[in-house]
């Protein structure tokens, strides 16, 4: 299935639809920020599922970012800074997916993403100590 960010608006109440605020809470420094938010402006998501293993394709301007994993299995990714880490995704429920994220060296906030399948649409939440960001994709 390929996902795009959706052109609505709104949000989930208390949830911020921008990636800016959680990326300094993430230790993105501000040039990495800026280069951030205006490839994040218009991502193209490939996501492929075979029970509860994923392949996940994340394309933007800058750069693309493919991660395979299994739910309930630990795995090597990058955080949005670039930072190494671990993370373990379990299912939150039968349409959610959350990930927690632990840095394999130096300190940082503790980060996680969840992915999850609503009314029709792919809500992304990454978050990073008590900061929020929400992406909504519909399907292409």
């Amino acid at each position: 299935r390929i996902w795009d960010v959706s052109s609505r608006s709104g949000g989930p109440e208390g949830k911020d639809l921008r990636p800016e605020p959680v990326l300094p809470r993430a230790g993105v420094n501000a040039m990495l920020r800026k280069v951030a938010v205006a490839a994040a402006s218009k991502p193209h998501v490939e996501i492929r599922q075979d029970g509860d293993q994923f392949y996940i394709k994340t394309s933007t301007t800058v750069r693309t970012t493919e991660i395979n994993f299994k739910v309930g299995e630990g795995f090597e990714e990058e955080t949005v800074d670039g930072r190494k880490c671990r993370s373990l995704p379990t299912w939150e429920n039968e349409n959610k997916i959350h990930c927690t994220q632990t840095l394999l060296e130096g300190d940082g906030p503790k980060t996680y993403w969840t992915r999850e399948l609503a009314n029709d649409e792919l809500i992304l939440t990454f978050g990073a100590d008590d900061v929020v960001c929400t992406r909504i994709y519909v399907r292409e």
